[in-house]
């Protein structure tokens, strides 16, 4: 009989922010930014423990009072796979999926979509996500990462630039956008945080090339549902109005 395989959805949270100062932290609709992005993660089916790690007592204590479960971490982890790592080294885990503190719209069902394809298939190292993109501002917003695939929904590569490059201007284009959540299994986020940065990361400044370029697969799945990420004070505004034309 198979040995059902545990699944932890973490967030890595960090309390500075290059861009926007404390980002988490600040009010959304009444609460922390980080609170949306725990409670659409916490809707997932699939996950069976959801925690919050974090590197500082004020974004562990906001947390643990919107009832979240904190692990704290190292405040010189290096990036979010890192403090991943950290945070699941002593626990019993199979598969760990990777949730962005700072996209409150993330939909469950994209969470559930990973762990399924996950479980379904036992080869699969890595898997993402994708959605269409049906504007010009994010075909060529090198904010919103484009990714191309094969035939059988493995990840060829990943840019910042719209990817393909449609030589014939009237032929259909269809572009699609990596939404930033990631589902590993536990082995292979230490082989991942290990392989160190490679040329084409480098470049692009975008973590999962480095997985390519190893030599490794992604297995991308398409959802219907777009994520926001929040990197300056116009993109918690503009998050604010999406969520007040939801509630309309």
């Amino acid at each position: 009989m198979d040995t059902k395989i545990k699944v932890i959805g973490v967030i890595p949270a960090r309390y500075q922010s290059t861009r926007f100062t404390h980002k988490l932290l600040h009010n959304l609709k009444g609460k922390p930014l980080l609170q949306w992005s725990w409670q659409a993660a916490n809707k997932a089916s699939l996950l069976d423990e959801l925690i919050i790690a974090c590197d500082h007592p004020e974004v562990a204590k906001v947390a643990e009072k919107f009832g979240a479960r904190v692990v704290m971490t190292s405040p010189e982890q290096p990036s979010g796979t890192d403090r991943i790592a950290e945070a699941v080294s002593g626990l019993d885990v199979g598969i760990v999926v990777n949730i962005q503190a700072d996209e409150p719209l993330i939909h469950p069902s994209v969470i559930d979509g990973l762990v399924n394809e996950m479980l379904s298939d036992r080869s699969i190292l890595m898997a993402t996500a994708k959605t269409k993109i049906d504007t010009d501002h994010e075909i060529n917003n090198p904010n919103a990462v484009k990714v191309i695939c094969d035939k059988d929904g493995w990840a060829i590569y990943f840019s910042r630039y719209p990817i393909p490059y449609y030589r014939g201007q009237d032929e259909p284009k269809n572009y699609y956008k990596h939404l930033g959540i990631y589902a590993y299994t536990k082995d292979f986020l230490y082989t991942f945080k290990n392989l160190g940065p490679s040329s084409l990361e480098k470049a692009e400044k975008l973590e999962q090339l480095r997985v390519i370029e190893a030599g490794y697969k992604i297995k991308v799945i398409q959802t219907q549902f777009n994520s926001w990420g929040v990197d300056t004070q116009e993109d918690l505004e503009q998050i604010e109005k999406i969520l007040a034309d939801q509630d309309n």
